[in-house]
């Protein structure tokens, strides 16, 4: 088992289309579309986003996430999280985030007692009280912070990149298709870079 960083362009993009496939569903309308092109426009162009993916020994995928850093730099958001039909390695999910929360500055956000015990056993054991009755995990790398003084995490509107598409059919038209490539030239494999 290996956690890659998907660095390479094509199989980021790839990784990313079915990510945003897997969490969303096929009856999700145009937010799987708009949060795969708001992520590609917005956040990977800031140099603010990271694709990473769970894999079993011979490199294939079990579970994709998108970590989005803060504005200050100091840490990650878990955004998306999927595990992928059939994958090779039993928890694939919770897995990915046990070796997250032990390398990196990770913030998580659990919207149901599931999702928080998940998170717990994932080793993210510090947890605060958010808006609107969000739970909010910090991994033992997190600066310390109360709900007050988590630094705010780079994001963009899901509406706003909808609305756009509906104004610039050409843009709606370079996504989409960038998107269905993805899907269809997702990775069989993926290995970590070679220093």
């Amino acid at each position: 088992m290996k956690v890659v960083n998907v660095n390479d362009a094509r199989q980021r993009e790839a990784c990313l289309a079915r990510l945003c496939a897997e969490v969303y569903g096929r009856d999700a309308g145009l937010v799987p579309l708009a949060s795969f092109a708001g992520t590609l426009g917005v956040l990977v162009r800031q140099d603010a986003a990271r694709v990473l993916a769970l894999t079993d020994d011979e490199g294939r995928p079990a579970a994709l996430a998108l970590l989005v850093s803060d504005a200050r730099g100091e840490s990650m958001e878990l955004a998306l999280l999927g595990i992928l039909p059939d994958a090779p390695v039993e928890n694939a999910a919770e897995r990915l985030v046990a070796e997250l929360a032990t390398r990196a500055p990770l913030r998580v956000n659990a919207a149901d007692a599931d999702q928080e015990a998940m998170f717990r056993r994932a080793g993210i054991q510090r947890w605060l009280n958010g808006s609107e009755g969000l739970r909010i995990g910090l991994a033992p790398r997190h600066p310390d912070a109360g709900p007050d003084t988590l630094p705010v995490s780079l994001n963009f509107d899901v509406n706003a990149v909808v609305q756009s598409f509906r104004q610039d059919r050409e843009l709606f038209d370079g996504y989409k298709t960038r998107f269905v490539r993805g899907l269809e030239q997702f990775p069989e494999r993926l290995f970590p870079e070679r220093l």
